[in-house]
């Protein structure tokens, strides 16, 4: 399809937002639609329309993105608006979910778009508010074949890594278990580098050799010189949304009995800091590398 093709966006949040920017610069003919009505000016600037009613981007787009905070989210909006989506006589629709969502709601709505005569892609997306504004997160697909090839203009405006996992599901799998290494990351590199600190080493100077070495990861190279250690704690992904992940993860492998005794303790640490780390503050807090740094207590 050409750059003309009609996508609604569905949820206008950090990612959402910048993910409608993205395609709107693209070329494509954008709708947005949020529970705030607040974001239409916003909108209207980044170059793409907004509709109060979710009920008309369900009926007039050919391509339908959402960026929903769960996979309940996306069944309900579905649910309320299927007779807006219509049947494959009245137009065959693409629906992209980058919602980091349970594998099992996603086949369950793969089927029942299949049957209508549309398409389901679970499409979780990794790159933050900074990826989904530049059109260069990494997306980790699962869906029939079929479905991707129909949708990749609007996938490749949007990531400049596209993988394929399987099946239906098989993209959120693949991004659950990132998010499980991701929480596991976090809380590793804080405490080797509470260490550092403990034994009278500037974390500064060790964070430096872990990047230079074998100990480094995303999480260190990038999470921790940008947001953990300069004190801004603003990602733009929340400790409520990273404890969802990890809970979904943990809830995966009781399903299939798969002994994960390491990360079940990365699942209780998670749990347990919603004691003193509110859902709505950014989930590098958990990386304060001192532990009880004045930084981490405050509400930013």
């Amino acid at each position: 399809m050409d750059r003309k093709t009609r996508v609604g966006v569905v949820g206008l949040g950090a990612m959402g937002f910048g993910m409608a920017a993205t395609l709107a610069k693209a070329g494509f003919a954008v709708t947005g639609y949020d529970l705030s009505a607040g974001k239409a000016e916003a909108a209207a600037e980044a170059g793409f329309g907004f509709v109060t009613e979710p009920g008309e981007l369900f009926s007039s787009s050919e391509r339908i993105v959402f960026s929903l905070p769960t996979a309940q989210d996306v069944a309900a909006m579905l649910e309320a608006h299927a007779a807006a989506v219509g049947t494959q006589a009245e137009g065959r629709v693409i629906l992209i979910d980058t919602s980091t969502s349970e594998p099992d709601v996603s086949r369950a709505l793969a089927r029942r778009l299949a049957d209508a005569g549309h398409g389901f892609l679970d499409a979780p997306v990794s790159g933050g508010p900074a990826g989904a504004a530049s059109g260069k997160l990494t997306m980790m697909i699962g869906g029939d074949e079929a479905n991707l090839a129909e949708a990749r203009t609007v996938v490749e405006a949007l990531a400049a890594k596209i993988l394929h996992v399987g099946p239906s599901g098989a993209g959120n799998v693949a991004k659950l278990v990132n998010n499980l290494l991701v929480a596991a990351h976090m809380l590793t590199t804080q405490e080797a580098l509470k260490l550092a600190v403990g034994a009278g080493v500037e974390p500064e100077s060790v964070l430096r050799v872990l990047n230079a070495a074998t100990g480094r990861s995303a999480i260190s190279e990038i999470h921790f010189p940008n947001w953990v250690m300069s004190g801004r704690f603003d990602s733009g992904f929340s400790m409520g949304l990273m404890r969802k992940d990890v809970r979904l993860a943990g809830a995966m492998a009781d399903e299939f009995g798969v002994d994960l005794p390491l990360c079940g303790h990365v699942r209780d640490i998670w749990a347990a800091s919603a004691e003193r780390l509110a859902d709505g503050q950014d989930f590098t807090r958990m990386g304060d590398y001192a532990g009880n740094n004045e930084r981490a207590k405050g509400n930013g």
